[in-house]
């Protein structure tokens, strides 16, 4: 999700200043990304608008500690790391990648998927390196750990889709093994996994 989806999903109100968020915006961020748990939006719904300005404020004043940072998120009701990501990515592209279940998948060795902090920080530091590597060879320079997954979820959904567009492609994850294999099924946790994101999504 980049900042302008952010913007367009929480109504605009962060597109100015993203140093903390209202709980309406929580609200409409767990909308976006998980439709078919109730239970957990109700969560959600149950945060004050302090604890929510309070814990968002806190969280993005702790960047670049990006694990520190989904910590503190994750003391909201209803809040997991694929949530936190979520929130820390629109606020910070360039050290956060959001938590897809797709992109995750891409990588072979994170599978099946699992809804912690330290699957999260597994994912993260994949992203990271493969975001270096790519810098490396790219004279622009200009990849980021949410451009690197925006690339992962794009492939992900194309082989659902329409594979026949992959044909001529193989996804290489970070540590160059060619992730072309179904997901494995899901661990239970926690945090149930994110809604297949829109097509729209840039």
């Amino acid at each position: 999700m980049t900042v302008s989806v952010f913007c367009q999903v929480s109504g605009g109100a962060a597109g100015s200043d993203l140093s903390s968020l209202t709980h309406t915006e929580l609200v409409n961020i767990m909308e976006w990304k998980l439709t078919f748990r109730p239970r957990l939006q109700q969560l959600i719904g149950s945060n004050s608008e302090e604890a929510v300005r309070s814990s968002t404020s806190k969280a993005f004043g702790l960047m670049p500690d990006v694990q520190a940072a989904i910590t503190e998120l994750c003391k909201l009701k209803g809040v997991g790391p694929a949530t936190a990501s979520a929130v820390l990515v629109a606020g910070a592209p360039g050290e956060v990648a959001f938590m897809a279940d797709e992109a995750v998948e891409s990588i072979a060795e994170l599978r099946p998927v699992e809804y912690t902090a330290k699957h999260y920080a597994l994912f993260l530091q994949k992203i990271l390196n493969k975001t270096s590597q790519l810098n490396t060879v790219d004279g622009r320079q200009d990849w980021t750990p949410h451009r690197v997954e925006q690339c992962l979820w794009a492939w992900a959904v194309a082989n659902q889709i329409q594979p026949s567009l992959l044909q001529e492609f193989s996804l290489m994850d970070a540590t160059h093994t060619v992730a072309n294999q179904k997901p494995e099924k899901r661990k239970t946790a926690d945090e149930e996994p994110s809604k297949r994101q829109k097509t729209e999504r840039s």
